[in-house]
């Protein structure tokens, strides 16, 4: 009798730990599956970002080094998302996706702001419309970055939390990093002043 006793408590502390991991893999999936829609909505802002060098070249013939400078921010900003998508959630990975989204948010910036010293670009009827496209996906790339770092946040709650954490380490689940916005970012977010 005392033996089947055992076995029970034997049977339901492997339960018990088979549940904990489960609810810890799943919670990696769900941060992994928001960055996932990170992914999406940057992959759509470089996609976006040589048609807004297109249509400006026409008329920024004297920016040159303002285009070019767009166009390199934008070449490493793919690769730090191709890093970050290899690892999402790696401290390193996350950390170089943040400098380069960051360094090419200060490049649109400055090609933004040197498009309004240019009134017939500004209000062609093509870069209207390609930056409020671009407003849309800076839109949509804050709210998917919301869910992943609210992603992480779970996921990192649950693996830092008493019984969790035994499994967790047992099993080495890492932590997971938050993608978080370069100080710079905030001045480009600023909004416009409108002046009559």
């Amino acid at each position: 009798m005392g033996l089947l006793i055992l076995l029970g408590l034997l049977v339901l502390l492997a339960l018990w730990a088979v549940g904990i991991y489960n609810g810890l893999v799943m919670a990696r999936n769900a941060y992994k599956n928001a960055f996932a829609q990170i992914d999406v909505q940057l992959q759509r802002r470089f996609d976006l970002i040589p048609n807004l060098v297109e249509t400006a070249k026409a008329y920024l013939a004297h920016e040159r080094g303002t285009l070019e400078a767009v166009t390199a921010a934008r070449t490493a900003a793919q690769a730090g998302l191709a890093a970050a998508k290899a690892a999402p959630g790696d401290p390193a990975a996350m950390a170089e996706l943040a400098r380069t989204q960051g360094a090419l948010d200060g490049a649109l910036g400055r090609l933004l702001v040197t498009v309004e010293a240019y009134p017939e670009l500004k209000a062609s009827q093509n870069m209207m419309q390609l930056t409020e496209e671009l407003t849309s996906t800076e839109n949509k790339v804050a709210f998917a970055r919301q869910a992943y770092n609210d992603s992480v946040m779970a996921y990192n709650n649950k693996r830092e939390v008493f019984p969790s954490s035994v499994v967790a380490g047992m099993f080495n689940f890492a932590p997971a990093a938050l993608l978080d916005i370069p100080a710079d970012r905030a001045e480009v977010r600023e909004a416009p002043k409108v002046q009559f």
